[in-house]
């Protein structure tokens, strides 16, 4: 207690002064100088304990603050009455409810990173692997059609392993919150249309059709080219499960609460059990087979709920996949 400079200070004035007061009630008389020194030694004594006892609960709060710091799971304050020190409790529980729940955070985020990084060693593992199969059979392959098909198949895992990694840099940025969205006004159809043409010549391929119903005044607020991404990460989704001779059909509800874009397939739909996690990364499905890496709709509802969208996935009525992306006005 007396290591405080402040204590010693009034300690020595309230000294200076009891002693001059009880030689001053000596100066008047016997009993004046016996009252000044009994009031002094009685309010001396009672600020001592007062001061003691409170310097005494301040040192129990900082030690189970240090103790906090130090990462024990221990705090109890709950014996302090009102007063300075119960203002203090109250600051110091806050503290450590959010130094609790900042270090629950880093825990369940270093938790994610690790099994973000076994995911994705081991999606990158499973094509690596196949070049590396590919490379072997291009040593023994003599003829020059089988040698032909074997680059092209090399040439179609490399593209798909750069489509990959680019997601998984995507994602990671999205992730690390360093990604500025811009908001600006888009034309719904024309986020539709480019969103569309770069899968043009896959549905000529499979001869799909296309069909939408998008007004042309309707519009959303964002960055075009994640919105882009976005919607077209669902259309690439929609045009491998439409399958040959398959239908797509793109619809637009604008009103005045929300504009909702609806991509519908006419595949075979999401199986029940896939529905809960079809937009969680790395989650292919029990009956997806291997073509996918669990990456595209992962990152479809990262763009769209990071500005303000939201992204569903169900089946329709009538049959297919159906992907709602709603933006409230």
């Amino acid at each position: 207690m007396f290591r405080n400079r402040e204590i010693r200070r009034f300690a020595a004035v309230f000294g200076a002064a009891a002693v001059l007061a009880v030689c001053a009630g000596f100066a008047m008389g016997p009993a004046a100088g016996i009252l000044g020194l009994f009031s002094a030694g009685f309010y001396g004594t009672a600020f001592f304990v007062f001061t003691r006892k409170r310097y005494e609960r301040i040192a129990g709060i900082s030690e189970q603050i240090d103790r906090v710091l130090h990462n024990e799971d221990c705090l109890d304050l709950s014996g302090e009455e009102e007063g300075e020190l119960s203002i203090l409790r109250s600051e110091v529980t806050k503290m450590t409810l959010r130094i609790r729940e900042q270090n629950d955070a880093l825990r369940r985020e270093k938790q994610r990173l690790g099994d973000s990084m076994a995911d994705i060693a081991h999606q990158l593992k499973t094509p690596l692997t196949s070049a590396n199969l590919i490379l072997s059979l291009l040593e023994d392959a003599k003829d020059s059609r089988e040698r032909r098909a074997l680059l092209r198949e090399m040439d179609e895992l490399l593209v798909r392993m750069d489509w990959l990694i680019t997601s998984l840099l995507k994602l990671a940025r999205l992730d690390a919150g360093i990604i500025v969205f811009e908001r600006e006004r888009i034309s719904v159809r024309g986020l539709i249309d480019t969103a569309l043409r770069p899968l043009m010549i896959s549905m000529d391929l499979h001869n799909i059709i296309v069909k939408q119903n998008i007004p042309e005044e309707a519009e959303v607020y964002g960055d075009p080219g994640w919105l882009g991404e976005a919607v077209r990460n669902m259309l690439k989704n929609c045009v491998e499960s439409a399958g040959d001779n398959g239908q797509i059909e793109i619809d637009c509800e604008d009103t005045l609460l929300f504009t909702q874009i609806s991509i519908r397939d006419h595949g075979k739909g999401i199986a029940d059990e896939d529905l809960p996690h079809v937009f969680e990364r790395f989650y292919q499905g029990k009956h997806s087979g291997a073509a996918g890496y669990g990456i595209g709709l992962a990152l479809c509802e990262r763009i769209i709920t990071g500005q303000g969208g939201t992204v569903t996935a169900r089946n329709h009525p009538q049959g297919g996949a159906l992907f709602l992306v709603r933006f409230p006005k």
